[in-house]
This record gives C-alpha cells, sequence and structure tokens, in this order.
C-alpha cells in the first residue's frame, strides 16, 4: 500500500505547482508567498507502565504517544510528514530531527521564487507554524506575548486563520480513521509508524478523488485535545526582522 501510494504524499515538483499552492494560501487570509502549513499530532497508546522501555514515550500529558509531524498544503493534503518519535519529545526536536528541516537548511527546500517586500527587502518561500515551533527564516511563527501593535495582532489573526488548515487536516484524519484516533492498546511500535503513514495517505487519496476540498466539513474534535500548547523561545534574528517587515507589509505600514 506504502509503496503504490507514495505519489499521492509528496512536495510539489514543479514550481508551477507551487505557485498554485502559494496563491490558494494567499486567498485564504493574505499571507503572501506562504507554501505550507505545520502541525504536530499525538497518536496515544496503552503500554504495559512495568517496562521501563516504555518511560520514552511518556509525553508531557502523561501519556504514551507516538508524535506525527506534518506539514499541509492549502487543501489539507499532506505534502511531508514525519512520525515514529516518541511522545517525550516536544515539537522543536521533532522538527530539527527532520528530513525536512535538514533540506531546508542545506537550501534544498523552500528554495523558490522570492516575492519583494519593498526595495531592497525580499521574502522567501516559507512555511507557518505555531509557537511551539522555532521562528527561523523559513518557519514563520507568531508573535509571542500581550499589548502587541495594531499590525503584530493583525499578523497574529491571519496567520492563525491560516494555519487552522493544518490543525483541520489533522482533525479530519484522525476522524475518518479512528484507529489513530482514540488509545490505541499495546501496538507494536515498530509497525505503528506504517499504519499512521497508510492513514496520510488514505487521507489525501480521499482528497483527490474529491470533486471539491470538504474544507467545512464539521469535526466533533481537536486532532489533539487535553494536550496544552507547547512554547518554543528560539528565535533567529533575521527571521524576527523578516517577521516584523511581512507584518508591516501586510498593515500597509512597510515604508517603499
Amino acid at each position: 500500500m506504502e509503496k503504490r501510494g507514495l505519489h499521492h504524499l509528496r512536495w510539489p515538483a514543479t514550481e508551477t505547482e507551487m505557485t498554485e499552492i502559494k496563491s490558494k494560501f494567499e486567498k485564504i487570509r493574505g499571507l503572501p508567498n506562504c507554501c505550507g502549513a505545520i502541525d504536530t499530532t499525538h497518536i496515544m497508546m496503552c503500554l504495559p507502565t512495568v517496562d521501563p522501555s516504555n518511560d520514552v514515550w511518556y509525553d508531557r500529558e502523561k501519556n504514551h504517544s507516538m508524535i506525527l509531524q506534518a506539514i499541509v498544503d492549502p487543501e489539507m493534503r499532506f505534502r511531508d510528514i514525519v512520525t515514529g518519535w516518541p511522545g517525550s519529545l516536544n515539537d522543536s526536536s521533532i522538527l530539527r530531527s527532520s528530513g525536512f528541516f535538514n533540506l531546508c537548511e542545506k537550501g534544498k527546500r523552500l528554495n523558490g521564487k522570492k516575492m519583494q517586500l519593498c526595495e531592497g527587502s525580499e521574502l522567501r518561500e516559507y512555511v507557518i507554524g505555531d509557537v511551539g515551533f522555532p521562528l527561523l527564516p523559513w518557519l514563520v511563527t507568531p508573535y509571542q506575548g500581550k499589548h502587541l501593535s495594531e499590525s503584530k495582532s493583525e499578523f497574529n489573526k491571519r496567520h492563525f486563520a491560516t494555519r487552522m488548515v493544518a490543525q483541520r487536516a489533522l482533525a479530519r484524519m484522525k476522524e475518518m480513521w479512528r484507529i489513530v484516533q482514540g488509545v490505541m492498546w499495546r501496538p507494536d511500535k515498530h509497525r505503528l509508524p506504517r499504519i499512521i503513514l497508510v492513514c496520510c495517505l488514505l487521507h489525501n487519496i480521499v482528497i483527490d478523488l474529491e470533486d471539491e476540498v470538504q474544507d467545512e466539513m464539521p469535526l466533533s474534535h481537536h486532532h489533539d485535545s487535553g494536550y496544552r500548547q507547547q512554547i518554543c523561545e528560539s528565535v533567529d534574528k533575521n527571521a524576527s526582522m523578516l517577521r516584523d517587515k511581512l507584518s508591516l507589509y501586510l498593515s500597509g505600514s512597510l515604508p517603499p
């Protein structure tokens, strides 16, 4: 199943395909040159507590779990996934251990056409994620803290509305394939990543077969119900400056 269906889960292969994705993201709430939304979810497991080797799977909410990291396009299609890591790791660690991170850091991904914001200031391709991820040149997170300026508050609203596509994709996948929604009874931890992959592939196949994406399909739950928001304090200085310029650009306050 995995080998036959892998073409349904892949990073955009052509500039034309990526341009279409960026255009659809921009239509959500105006974020330009955005190529994806990243999020993680926990696949919960019931494991014997008497076995000390299971401690690594014990997450911060006192559940045994395996993490799925997914990057999603505007139509809720998974474009890149990572799974198999234990729930004891945080979102930032999972990201930094991923092949996607390595490709981006080496300039082999999100390396397409840049957009000019103003004279001497360009906006590269990027993905968006919540505050559990580090702020990087290619990963834009929202502003943290209270008493934000009007432009920063507006940016956060646009950012939240756009990255909701990732939350909806993960919730829809879990709701459609119930095996990964509840608590799995003593699963084979070596086989579980393949099960998760197949669920992601089937999720994409359903979307590919739809005449129109059901992005307003009612969902009965949050994909990570009971899990508190993680906070990552890691901030790249250049990425912070670029986010400020993007915020001002969206508010119409960026000098020409």
